[in-house]
């Protein structure tokens, strides 16, 4: 099977490891990876911004670099959730209604992608410690993704998965909700960051880096005895 990998913005800039994991463990399963290095942003940020002529530009360019009628894979719950929740806004009846339906039809996340297409839930990874999950809001309300990640996790030697309380509560990232709303959203990473602490996990794991970092940038700012990590990262450990 050949696949083409669409790295998100977010991820080739500040998290570059978790892209490179992700191809790590579809080549460890024998899938052949196409990269079109001439990829950008799929244009979530400034759809979400309310700048919709700017995504469409940025959605129109995204459509031409994917043209293949074969699976996308992505790490990313959020990106991927938009492409296929909002880019029928822009692209519907449009003359690329056919290049944003078969795009919608074959981009998948990655973890989604290995349990539902591959058949795969055990990669032989080790992480020995205790995690909680983060359920991103994307995730979980625009793909419709809650157990995939899970199975997966469970099937990670050495790794006790612990979930936290209220687990489906936004982190308070939401791209530039976070910037608008300084005060909401802090007060949000802190309710998930505690919430995780109570459970006594290690490690906080999410499919979104930006929930993530959202949720690291309070985790140190307070000095708190707690990690993130990328599903893909976890998922890649152990084995060489």
């Amino acid at each position: 099977m050949i696949v083409d990998i669409f790295i998100p913005c977010f991820i080739d800039q500040i998290f570059p490891q978790t892209g490179m994991n992700m191809v790590k463990i579809l080549e460890k399963l024998g899938v052949k990876i196409h990269y079109n290095d001439n990829q950008t942003c799929c244009g979530q940020m400034a759809f979400n911004s309310g700048f919709w002529d700017e995504a469409k530009e940025m959605g129109e360019k995204f459509l031409k670099d994917f043209p293949n009628n074969r699976p996308v894979v992505a790490p990313s719950a959020s990106c991927v959730g938009y492409i296929k929740s909002y880019y029928p806004k822009l692209f519907f009846n449009t003359a690329l209604h056919n290049e944003f339906k078969q795009l919608q039809r074959n981009i998948y996340e990655f973890t989604d992608f290995l349990v539902n297409v591959l058949k795969i839930t055990d990669l032989g990874a080790t992480f020995e410690h205790k995690v909680t999950y983060h359920d991103s809001c994307a995730a979980l309300r625009e793909y419709g993704l809650k157990d995939e990640p899970r199975r997966l996790l469970k099937n990670v030697k050495g790794l006790e998965l612990i979930e936290m309380k209220d687990t489906h509560v936004c982190c308070g990232f939401g791209g530039t909700f976070s910037v608008k709303h300084e005060a909401i959203s802090t007060a949000m990473a802190e309710q998930k960051v505690h919430n995780a602490l109570d459970t006594g996990a290690e490690y906080i794991i999410s499919t979104d880096s930006s929930c993530l970092m959202h949720q690291d940038g309070y985790i140190r700012k307070h000095k708190l005895p707690l990690k993130v990590a990328h599903i893909a990262d976890v998922l890649a450990s152990g084995w060489s």
